[in-house]
């Protein structure tokens, strides 16, 4: 089955391409629709402002880049997808996302060449924490959340990491191509490379890394498994999506689901919005459709497999109330859109 038989419905829409510029748009129920609970780490605060500490140190970051960041709030993202994790692992993973942002901040500014390079020396310091050296700041920071993971990360699963974090490079550098060349992909496509874009691979193996488990290959090459992988991914990045929109659309990106369906679908905006939401809808019913087929492995391995499961809805769940809680992506309006789903677009700058 193609990626996009599986992510599309299969309604038609009515909703087509208008020249007129729409000023706002209505958000999907998202947060109706989701039915996973929301947890949150009890060591969520004094991690969270420890790990920014780390972050802003070892990035050297400068006004406004500063107050930007403080407002991003990655620690409280690890606290809700990481709920049951003790301080010491909450603290690994609260660093990496602080990190994670700050690259894909920085990689959106970057060409191919140098998406490329930081893909070598981000690689080369997760492959070798200790030994490898490197004046650049992504590097020594990789050096430091990566030891830390390694003291207790099992194999498969930090060979997993360096695996996803490859991916993400690679599928970055390809989207720095596509902005260099203006070029909206298709939409098999880009759900293909938004799987990787996402970050959410590498943010998924935290799970096992948190719940000190170290899933055999049997387990996570299971197409079962692996369809709820994407299913938790898509829904993710589908979130994001949506949210990042505004702002993206400001600064003409064209790495968005609503600009690839307004292209492909013939889709205005709210149109784009309203099938995305559809698509949310669907990625829960796909993850629940494989719970349902879920095979057994035996006692021990199921009640992994069942952590495992728990992480990937955590991370949907989090995901989603985290971003009204953020500024990144409404600024100080988030609970207010939260409520009234109104999101009134940022004016385009100037090319």
């Amino acid at each position: 089955m193609s990626t996009t038989s599986s992510m599309a419905p299969t309604a038609t829409y009515a909703s087509t391409h208008s020249d007129f510029e729409t000023a706002r748009f209505i958000l999907p129920d998202l947060v109706g629709d989701c039915p996973y609970p929301l947890r949150l780490n009890p060591y969520c605060y004094p991690v969270s402002r420890a790990s920014e500490q780390w972050l802003l140190h070892g990035a050297h970051l400068a006004d406004p880049k500063v107050t930007q960041f403080m407002g991003l709030h990655a620690g409280e993202l690890a606290a809700a997808c990481y709920p049951d994790a003790d301080a010491f692992h909450l603290r690994v993973c609260s660093d990496f996302m602080n990190w994670l942002f700050n690259v894909d901040d920085l990689l959106d500014e970057f060409d191919v060449d140098g998406t490329w390079g930081m893909r070598e020396c981000c690689i080369s310091a997760i492959r070798d924490p200790i030994n490898f050296q490197t004046e650049k700041l992504a590097g020594k920071m990789c050096k430091s959340f990566f030891s830390r993971f390694m003291q207790t990360g099992g194999p498969g699963c930090t060979e997993r990491f360096i695996n996803t974090m490859d991916l993400y490079f690679i599928a970055v550098a390809k989207q720095a191509d596509d902005r260099a060349k203006g070029r909206v992909p298709d939409l098999e496509s880009y759900i293909t490379m938004r799987r990787d874009t996402s970050g959410c691979k590498p943010c998924f193996v935290f799970i096992e890394y948190t719940a000190q488990i170290d899933l055999p290959d049997k387990v996570v090459s299971h197409p079962v498994i692996m369809a709820m992988e994407d299913a938790s991914n898509d829904l993710v990045s589908l979130y994001n999506d949506i949210f990042s929109y505004n702002v993206e659309q400001s600064r003409h990106d064209t790495h968005n689901m609503i600009v690839v369906l307004m292209r492909e679908q013939s889709l205005n905006l709210q149109g784009a919005v309203d099938y995305i939401g559809r698509l949310c809808k669907a990625c829960i019913q796909r993850f629940e459709d494989s719970r349902d087929i879920l095979p057994s492995w035996g006692e021990e391995l199921d009640r992994q497999v069942a952590i495992y499961i728990e992480g990937l809805q955590n991370w949907a769940v989090g995901s989603l109330h985290w971003s009204f809680d953020s500024t990144r992506y409404f600024g100080n309006n988030g609970h207010t859109i939260k409520q009234d789903r109104i999101i009134e677009l940022l004016p385009k700058r100037l090319l």
